[in-house]
């Protein structure tokens, strides 16, 4: 099995990226037990990860149309699923029970709908050649560092209130898909 073999469905690149879709896995596994450090700190390795499998794909030639869309899958897991789950599950303690939870719940839901459909826009533009110098919306991986932030203003009472929080959510799934041009494209 040759790591350099564009062809191979496990060249080094893809390796990465497969750690990647593991440390969000693992990282929703530890949220749901409440342990949410260890959460983040396996979602900060996802990042390392989606950086060096791009950095290992150009270096050495292996970029195909099968590493894209993992690469897609990985960051749909690991930052648009897996903050949201340690978002939620964090403001879980402040809902009240019926219609709060279902309200916040259902915002989130639109999150990684919007999550999701920010990647195969762009996904969609890659294939068509149609990439342009800035992003247009907030990329997920930028979405997910606000979305940790929300989670550090809320478990440090900075900001308290869920409904803000939910709200400030709503926002960036918005963003998510905007026409906002602020990050440019590498």
């Amino acid at each position: 099995m040759d790591l350099f073999d564009k062809d191979n469905r496990f060249n080094i690149a893809n390796l990465v990226t497969y750690l990647n879709v593991a440390m969000g896995v693992i990282a929703i596994y530890f949220i749901v037990q409440g342990d949410f450090f260890t959460a983040i700190v396996l979602a900060w390795i996802a990042g390392a990860c989606d950086i060096i499998d791009g950095k290992l794909a150009r270096k050495y030639k292996l970029s195909t149309e099968f590493g894209i869309q993992l690469d897609s899958f990985a960051d749909f897991l690991s930052f648009v699923v897996m903050p949201s789950f340690l978002l939620y599950y964090a403001l879980r303690s402040g809902m009240g029970s019926g219609w709060e939870a279902l309200l916040i719940g259902l915002v989130f839901i639109v999150y990684i709908i919007m999550g999701l459909r920010r990647l195969v826009e762009f996904n969609l533009k890659v294939d068509v050649g149609e990439i342009e110098k800035f992003f247009e919306g907030i990329p997920t991986p930028f979405g997910a560092i606000l979305l940790w932030i929300l989670y550090l203003v809320y478990s440090y009472d900075i900001v308290s209130n869920i409904f803000i929080i939910t709200f400030l959510v709503a926002v960036i799934a918005w963003s998510l898909n905007s026409k906002l041009r602020i990050i440019p494209h590498p």
